[in-house]
């Protein structure tokens, strides 16, 4: 159904390496526009060397990234950034003792439209009002649902075309690993496309349009989300995670 759009964020057949081995491998993947998509997978299924690469902290040894149809493999990580990827870190990894203000202002260090700013600070108040009311406090003192909206608030600040959100529901309580994924939807909701890497699939799978599962660097599986609920083979991947 899809077919006759440009994705917005691609791989074409990536390979990385570290030194002599060889972590991802001959992976593709696509994610358009509006889409909340996920990549699923255990440790060691190179989950984390994708977020790298897509951001050019790792550099492929084969294969192209796209953004918007372009290739960027060769682009610096701040020229990413510039040109519309953001990402909300695992364990959100604010500046603690910086205010929530100088915070939101950090993920806004490369734009050059300052004008907007005031504005996109604003849209970030209407999705979450309490990090208004704690603007000024520092960040180490929020709580840790409070300090996931601050850190997804950073990364918006940066007016991401994609979202990167890597483990967002890493060491969080069920209850605020369930507010974590009702803050994506939100972001999604309001006009965002976002990209999320994750160990719980079934929270993962349960707001995603579609997923790719990851194992050993290589796609195993790739589908509609609500059909990668249901697939038995998701099961076998998982249990065949190599630790």
């Amino acid at each position: 159904m899809m077919a006759d759009r440009t994705p917005l964020m691609q791989f074409r057949n990536v390979d990385t390496h570290y030194g002599p081995v060889h972590v991802l491998k001959d992976v593709s993947l696509e994610i358009y526009s509006g889409e909340i998509v996920c990549l699923l997978g255990g440790n060691a299924s190179g989950k984390t060397t994708t977020l790298k690469t897509v951001l050019g902290m790792v550099i492929p040894s084969g294969g192209d990234i796209l953004l918007d149809g372009e290739v960027i493999t060769t682009w610096s990580t701040s020229e990413r950034v510039r040109r519309g990827l953001s990402m909300v870190p695992e364990n959100r990894r604010l500046f603690k003792r910086m205010t929530v203000k100088e915070n939101l202002e950090i993920g806004a260090f490369l734009r050059e439209d300052r004008e907007e700013l005031a504005a996109d600070m604003e849209r970030i108040f209407d999705l979450f009002p309490r990090v208004k009311e704690r603007l000024n406090q520092k960040a180490g003192t929020l709580s840790g649902g409070e300090q996931q909206m601050v850190a997804v608030g950073r990364a918006m600040m940066a007016r991401p075309k994609v979202l990167l959100m890597d483990e967002p529901s890493m060491g969080l309580a069920p209850v605020l690993v369930a507010q974590n994924f009702e803050i994506i939807q939100q972001i999604n909701a309001a006009g965002t496309t976002v990209f999320v890497v994750e160990q719980n699939a079934n929270m993962a799978l349960s707001i995603a349009d579609r997923g790719y599962v990851l194992q050993t660097g290589s796609i195993v599986l790739s589908d509609t989300a609500q059909n990668l609920l249901v697939n038995p083979e998701m099961r076998a991947a998982y249990l065949g995670e190599v630790e």
